[in-house]
């Protein structure tokens, strides 16, 4: 007897918008998102900053065509309260919005993401969240004469009550950067926004404002998000992503960052769906107000910026590739 499907996961996508090149990078993923996975059950929520909170003025992205065209995708723009974070910190709004969120299993992506695959084959655990792995040795920066990987980062188990040792990847010799849990918060998940995100915060703040001493040499901006969320994973259950996760930042999403880097690097797949949504009319009608878009997608940079790079010979080093971006004039964000 053939036994029965399971039926696909519901969820929830969330990104931050506010006026400028998130919105119009959030068309891409709406457009990717509908593309690409026409069977999405959850909603995909733009969250934007209200006024009256540590943003100036009026952070919402204005009446007009981008508003317009997000909704016409299928996306929801939801009002978050900013009270902690703002310009000062401008990531923290990923750590807000997840509080105006309906409490229900949730993924979020950074705006500059790419849907190129089916969201529902992906077997999340909401019960483990987890983020992406598409990182660097960004932080902590060694120091000379302070303290080594082991005690900075145990510093900060140490501060929330957090079991330290778990957290390890023992494959990785001591004080080397990848035995220690870091993440790209360009895409994580679990099943509760307000769980999560109240801690998140918590959390963030206590590390911006009361530091233990072993971090008093390093730099938190823009790291303080990336700093925090692996003692927030860590505390619900959480780790490394495994395999049943492979798609995000693989055949599923592409987390491209900025488009000369698209071009200079990513599969041809990833072009495909990025032109393939971007070439109907009402998008592109949008699209084309912001200056990268209209230089990379419709006036042939993006394919002057793809001919400069063997994609099966690529540099090691990202900066190598935005340098020679830059020399060539094909740098723009």
């Amino acid at each position: 007897m053939a036994q029965a499907k399971a039926a696909p996961q519901r969820f929830n996508v969330m990104a931050v918008v506010q006026p400028g090149r998130l919105g119009y990078e959030a068309a891409l993923l709406a457009a990717s998102l509908k593309a690409c996975s026409p069977g999405f059950g959850g909603k995909l929520f733009l969250a934007e900053p209200a006024p009256g909170g540590k943003w100036p003025g009026d952070p919402r992205l204005p009446d007009g065509p981008l508003r317009a065209l997000l909704t016409d995708l299928g996306a929801e723009i939801i009002p978050f309260d900013a009270t902690t974070f703002g310009p000062s910190y401008p990531h923290g709004n990923k750590i807000e919005a997840l509080l105006a969120l309906p409490d229900e299993p949730f993924l979020f992506l950074d705006t500059d993401t790419l849907v190129t695959g089916d969201l529902g084959a992906v077997m999340f655990d909401f019960d483990k969240p987890s983020a992406s792995m598409n990182r660097e040795n960004t932080w902590p920066k060694s120091e000379l004469y302070g303290p080594n990987l082991t005690e900075t980062w145990k510093s900060l188990y140490d501060r929330f009550g957090l079991d330290f040792e778990s957290s390890l990847d023992r494959s990785h010799p001591d004080d080397y950067w990848q035995r220690y849990l870091y993440f790209n918060a360009g895409w994580f998940f679990h099943r509760s926004p307000r769980a999560f995100g109240t801690r998140f915060r918590d959390w963030a703040v206590e590390v911006r404002d009361n530091r233990p001493a072993e971090l008093v040499c390093q730099e938190l901006n823009p790291w303080l998000d990336q700093v925090v969320l692996p003692l927030v994973i860590h505390s619900f259950g959480g780790g490394r992503p495994g395999p049943e996760l492979a798609g995000l930042d693989g055949d599923v999403t592409c987390h491209w960052r900025a488009l000369p880097l698209l071009y200079a690097r990513e599969g041809d797949r990833v072009v495909e769906v990025l032109e393939q949504v971007a070439a109907p009319n009402p998008v592109k009608k949008v699209l084309k107000e912001y200056k990268p878009f209209q230089k990379f997608l419709y006036q042939g940079k993006g394919a002057e910026a793809r001919a400069l790079f063997d994609r099966s010979d690529l540099p090691r080093k990202e900066q190598f590739i935005r340098n020679t971006l830059k020399r060539e004039g094909l740098w723009m964000r």
